[in-house]
């Protein structure tokens, strides 16, 4: 078994840990909602740039320490790992028989989903906003740049620790960062604008994890979990707390020993 597979394991069983954690300890009072009303921009760079790092703290302690937010990362985890498992190769293969960007488009999808593009794009927001004294594109502009912080350091601390190669041999495959910026963007704007910008969104951010499959830069299991970590932190910082729920049962993670081996999974709950 190689490292990446073990890492992802104690990963998710650390995930559960905190989940059940944040469940012992009543961490759920940190709404994430607090969030928007909490730590404003003030429209002055360098105030707003020295507050920076504190909020941005605060936001990854709110949405690690939420047991919702935590049962999608187990479940993104566990996918993860099935995928890395049991699928990687063969969907690595297929793509690399089957390559359908053109070199120009492929060029493009790179640059639109670079973390560094979203991070520069938020940044001339914010920066027009404040000339204008336009309040509310401060403040979109400012949780815009604490989640993207959020998602692209706990994505840079996970592909340090997992340090495995991509299948076309580049270092620091897991998770996919293009992918996490992307859903990261899509799923604030999603909260800012609702439906008709989200899903145009998504579809672009799902085009980007395609895109780096098809040219052979990451795993599907990459692409998954960085998928579901922007998508997490993206909703956590821009907008309300959701309850993940099937039907009327809410979607916990199951942490068991199935034959004398542990086990993790899911289970739906629900009070009568």
């Amino acid at each position: 078994m190689d490292f990446c597979t073990v890492f992802k394991k104690i990963f998710l069983y650390a995930l559960c840990t905190l989940w059940l954690t944040s469940n012992a300890f009543a961490f759920n009072a940190f709404e994430a909602n607090d969030i928007n009303t909490a730590a404003l921009a003030s429209g002055n760079f360098w105030q707003d740039a020295k507050a920076f790092p504190k909020v941005s703290y605060n936001d990854a302690k709110k949405t690690f320490f939420n047991s919702d937010n935590l049962t999608l990362l187990l479940l993104a985890a566990g996918g993860s790992i099935a995928l890395h498992d049991k699928a990687d190769d063969t969907i690595a293969d297929h793509f690399e028989s089957h390559r359908s960007f053109p070199q120009d488009l492929d060029k493009i999808t790179d640059l639109a989903g670079n973390p560094g593009t979203h991070f520069a794009v938020t940044g001339i927001w914010y920066w027009i906003a404040s000339n204008k004294k336009d309040n509310v594109n401060i403040q979109r502009s400012w949780i815009m740049m604490r989640a993207l912080a959020v998602t692209g350091a706990t994505t840079l601390a996970l592909k340090g620790i997992a340090n495995n190669d991509t299948p076309n041999g580049k270092d620091w495959a897991w998770p996919s960062g293009h992918t996490s910026s992307s859903f990261c963007v899509a799923s604030v704007l999603d909260e800012f604008y609702g439906p008709k910008i989200g899903i145009p969104a998504y579809l672009g951010a799902g085009f980007v994890g395609y895109r780096m499959m098809d040219s052979g830069d990451h795993w599907a299991s990459d692409v998954l979990f960085g998928g579901v970590l922007g998508y997490v932190v993206g909703h956590a910082i821009a907008g309300e707390n959701k309850k993940f729920t099937f039907g009327d049962f809410k979607i916990q993670p199951l942490v068991s020993n199935l034959r004398d081996t542990p086990a993790a999974g899911v289970v739906l709950a629900k009070k009568f």
